[in-house]
């Protein structure tokens, strides 16, 4: 199965904000620039599926009216992670020793006493293996950059406590409206955590 993973438009916030689940919105010029620009490069008539967070799920429901696409489901498996209270907290506010104790722990540390790395893999993984059960050709995904960098560690069939660290180790730099392909050609196969 290919999945093509989109990243959601640049969200209306302060640059160095932590926003993770928190639904930020998107400026209407910049969905429609993102709108836009995926039209131009997506295929059509295919299954798509979004994070529920309105920076992802307003430009799915654009693009599966558009294109047409052959079914929309909004999955909350998709969100971004909890920063708990580190939400809508600029990181240079954050103190220095809880982003070294995340760093210190990449999979169990829960920042602001949110979700941890491990957890959202969970969730990933499990979206991931009912997907793959559906054997679409192909899908189209509109969620986040930690989303994007989950299913792409995935790939590695490692267990789910080395591709949490896997993903959180990546920095890899994913542009807003950028698209990532993978290509799953057989199923997931993981050890346990």
């Amino acid at each position: 199965m290919k999945l093509i993973l989109v990243r959601h438009p640049a969200p209306d916030v302060a640059s160095g904000l932590c926003y993770g689940r928190s639904d930020v919105a998107v400026t209407p010029q910049n969905m429609a620039a993102s709108c836009a620009s995926l039209l131009a490069s997506l295929p059509a008539h295919l299954p798509l599926y979004s994070s529920p967070l309105s920076r992802c799920s307003v430009l799915a429901q654009s693009l599966a009216r558009a294109l047409p696409a052959s079914q929309f489901t909004q999955d909350p498996r998709l969100a971004e992670m909890d920063f708990g209270a580190w939400e809508l907290h600029p990181w240079q506010d954050i103190e220095r020793t809880d982003i070294d104790a995340w760093a210190a722990d990449l999979a169990h540390y829960r920042p602001g006493g949110g979700e941890n790395v491990l957890a959202m893999a969970t969730r990933i993984r499990s979206f991931l293996t009912e997907l793959l059960r559906e054997q679409h050709a192909t899908v189209i995904i509109i969620c986040h950059a930690g989303t994007i960098r989950l299913l792409t560690a995935l790939q590695a069939g490692l267990s789910l406590e080395e591709t949490a660290v896997l993903a959180a180790s990546n920095r890899h730099q994913i542009a807003y409206g950028a698209t990532v392909t993978l290509d799953f050609q057989r199923p997931i196969v993981t050890p346990g955590i």
